[in-house]
């Protein structure tokens, strides 16, 4: 039995192609995701969660080995400093669970999303559907168009993801 939450309820209603992936629920790095459902780890991104000094706060959808750039995402939305919360702050900001924030989970609830722009390469991109142990592929193009995103140049490779 397929997991069933509020965001497959959403891709169903909006009638968007997808394909849902169950993995273990403890918390997984994009790499690791790759590695279980057979990808590169270029195709899997992750969300991070990004607060500025006033206003709500950013969600980054970035490929899994790079990091969020925190000048280029600032400059990208005209902001002059943007920080990383502690993992514990993402999730009291969120409500969700590091490992299982998701864009696709907090649609309509404030957050700007920017989507690194190296995703308009791919047709589709893997993000967490919501909860730990829940993966989900998606057009770019749908994940755009339902977090109301924009496209930005916001992170660099990760040389601690090598």
């Amino acid at each position: 039995m397929p997991v069933v939450n509020n965001v497959t309820r959403l891709l169903d209603s909006k009638k968007i192609p997808y394909r849902a992936y169950e993995l273990p629920t403890e918390k997984l790095g994009a790499r690791q995701t790759a590695g279980l459902l057979g990808l590169e780890s270029e195709l899997v991104y992750k969300t991070i969660v990004v607060t500025r000094p006033k206003g709500k706060p950013i969600l980054a959808v970035i490929p899994g080995p790079n990091r969020v750039d925190l000048k280029m995402l600032a400059a990208a939305l005209g902001e002059k400093k943007v920080s990383l919360p502690t993992e514990r702050e993402a999730e009291e900001l969120t409500g969700l669970m590091a490992g299982g924030i998701s864009p696709l989970a907090l649609i309509n609830r404030g957050f700007q999303v920017v989507i690194d722009s190296a995703a308009q390469a791919r047709s589709e991109i893997h993000v967490s559907g919501g909860q730990r142990g829940l993966n989900i592929r998606l057009p770019v193009k749908a994940l755009a168009e339902l977090t109301r995103a924009r496209f930005a140049a916001v992170s660099v490779p990760d040389p601690d993801d090598q």
